[in-house]
């Protein structure tokens, strides 16, 4: 029998994760909406193209959680998208409800799969969903890591006019403009990306991907991002049903790491089927250190309004 992933929130980011899941072959797919057929309609719609795409993966469509029941991942991609001039931090009140919403029912009737968030902002609604879920911290991650680092490779490819495949990256702290890209470990075959380009462009690139999400939202207009985001949730998707085991950023439940304690923040974490399996703490010098610590002091104050929205409910007792 496959293995089932729930993806609850059909709209770009949650069809496209559903198409991408099925084409690589790594499970059956629920995908759940409250909007009443659009999850059927894009359901239909994918089924009608697996023979096309040589998949023999069974897709669903439901406004109800019955059909997500063991599933071994759910992925959260429902909630409001940005807008040209919001922040990610704008979204949290609204996203917070909507995820109010669903975890309970993810909790009900899927209550031994991994839960990863892809609702924004990343970094405080995997914090929310811990809270209301009680799910154990290795089994609660936020995708963003992922899918920063991604656009940090392909400006590279792009500026240096080479491979994607040869340029590695990775990306640190909150889902915003304060994340952390590490230049020392973005490299091309293993040189050091800093060897092949100036300060000022590489510097802008970084900036570029600091606004990455931002640059994307300008130009749709009326929506984010969501081709690459679908990309970077299968990723890990298919890092946990497959364990195999990859390194890999997320946003998770920090104890003490990197200086850090009670805080989603995005780290490398070994993924596998257990979830969450290991978090790496590489060696940070002074300078990203300081600024992977100012990231998360942005992270906790959104954490804190999450918090106050919380306070007189009654969230499930947390995990460990």
């Amino acid at each position: 029998m496959r293995q089932k992933v729930a993806i609850i929130g059909a709209g770009n980011v949650g069809a496209t994760c559903a198409q991408r899941i099925l084409e690589r072959g790594l499970a059956d797919v629920a995908l759940v909406d409250v909007v009443e057929g659009l999850a059927q309609g894009k359901a239909l719609d994918l089924a009608e193209a697996a023979p096309l795409e040589g998949h023999d993966g069974f897709i669903s469509g439901s406004t109800t959680y019955e059909g997500i029941q063991g599933a071994a991942v759910v992925v959260v991609t429902a909630g409001l998208a940005r807008k040209p001039g919001m922040s990610r931090s704008d979204l949290l009140e609204a996203n917070a409800k909507i995820l109010q919403s669903i975890i309970p029912n993810v909790v009900r009737h899927a209550p031994e799969a991994i839960l990863l968030v892809v609702t924004n902002p990343l970094d405080p609604m995997t914090y929310l969903a811990w809270r209301l879920s009680g799910f154990p911290t290795e089994r609660v991650l936020g995708m963003a890591g992922v899918l920063d680092s991604a656009r940090l490779r392909a400006f590279a490819a792009q500026k240096l006019r080479l491979s994607v495949k040869d340029i590695q990256a990775l990306v640190l702290g909150g889902h915003g403009d304060s994340m952390v890209p590490l230049k020392r470990f973005t490299t091309v075959s293993g040189v050091p990306i800093a060897e092949l380009l100036s300060a000022s462009d590489l510097e802008a690139l970084i900036q570029r991907t600091r606004e990455g999400g931002a640059e994307v939202v300008k130009l749709l207009k009326t929506g984010s991002a969501f081709y690459a985001p679908a990309s970077s949730v299968a990723d890990m998707v298919q890092s946990i049903l497959r364990d195999e085991k990859r390194v890999l950023p997320a946003s998770v439940c920090l104890k003490g790491e990197y200086g850090l304690r009670d805080v989603f923040c995005g780290v490398p974490v070994r993924l596998g089927a257990r979830g969450v399996e290991q978090i790496l703490e590489i060696p940070l010098d002074p300078n990203e250190k300081a600024a992977l610590a100012a990231s998360a002091k942005g992270v906790r104050q959104d954490m804190d309004v999450v918090d106050a929205f919380l306070k007189g409910a009654d969230p499930v007792k947390k995990g460990g």
